[in-house]
């Protein structure tokens, strides 16, 4: 049955389990990949290349990369719930989203020194938002085919970036942005957590009311967090020990108003977690 636009969009997951023994043809791996290249980019430049994995033996080999990847995860990002990257072999293809930064010369160029940093930075945001839009469109063409994938950043990260070029071929400055697995789900999965709408949809302006409080981040970061990242229930309400979990910050995660004082705070160090919690615990733990 032919879905609507926003029932892809509610469709679309990220799964970590996929049904071994399976296959696609490449017409519909190509479709996927049309979608990814009509996504907008900045100046028309297009600075992406898409690698398709869809032979056992390579699919096989950019598995071991990943689970080399996951590991340093588990021995370097402490309290990072990293998992374990064996149902890679399980796809019926690999997608890699690779980004070009030669393309960032299309976009302004500042005419003097005083302006450089400016323009660098802004550069650097409209290459990396147009890879992401084409990195959604082909999780948005996934779903459209009733398949399943997951995105994941790490291929960028530079050791495994290294180990990808020297299996597939691409320059080493290129880099592998998102990784996107395909499969069919071993398991319906629901939808994950979502903020309420009226939360995060501001009418003509920034509406004071709705700002989250550095608090409600701390809180996020180093208590809620491995629970609001892989339970299959789209609102905070339907969670059976409610109360339990979200405590005292239960109306700031599930009222249309998160900060009913209307006071705005300045800006704070989050670069690492600023507060103890079951999850900040684990990140610092040895």
């Amino acid at each position: 049955m032919e879905q609507s636009f926003q029932q892809v969009i509610r469709n679309r997951r990220s799964v970590r389990k996929f049904e071994p023994g399976n296959a696609v043809g490449r017409e519909v791996l190509e479709r996927i990949v049309d979608c990814g290249r009509w996504a907008p980019s900045g100046a028309n430049a297009q600075c992406f290349e898409f690698i398709v994995v869809d032979t056992p033996d390579l699919r096989n080999q950019v598995t071991e990369v990943f689970l080399r990847q996951a590991q340093r995860l588990v021995d370097h990002a402490k309290g990072f719930p990293a998992v374990k990257k064996t149902y890679l072999a399980n796809t019926v293809a690999i997608v890699i989203v690779l980004g070009d930064p030669r393309w960032k010369v299309c976009f302004p160029q500042p005419t003097t020194d005083g302006w450089e940093a400016e323009y660098r930075d802004n550069n650097e945001a409209i290459f990396l938002c147009s890879l992401g839009a084409a990195i959604q469109n082909i999780q948005l063409g996934v779903a459209a085919e009733g398949l399943t994938s997951a995105w994941l950043s790490g291929g960028g990260e530079d050791i495994t970036n290294k180990e990808l070029a020297d299996l597939l071929g691409y320059p080493e400055w290129m880099k592998a942005y998102g990784t996107i697995p395909i499969g069919i789900p071993a398991a319906t999965q629901d939808r994950r957590y979502r903020r309420p709408l009226a939360q995060c949809l501001h009418w003509n302006g920034y509406n004071p009311a709705q700002f989250r409080t550095h608090e409600q981040v701390d809180f996020f970061e180093s208590t809620l967090r491995p629970f609001a990242m892989y339970r299959d229930r789209e609102n905070f309400q339907d969670w059976e020990d409610r109360t339990e979990k979200l405590g005292e910050w239960d109306a700031a995660f599930t009222s249309a108003t998160p900060n009913p004082s209307g006071k705005l705070q300045p800006e704070a160090d989050f670069s690492a977690p600023r507060t103890l919690g079951q999850a900040t615990k684990r990140r610092q733990k040895d």
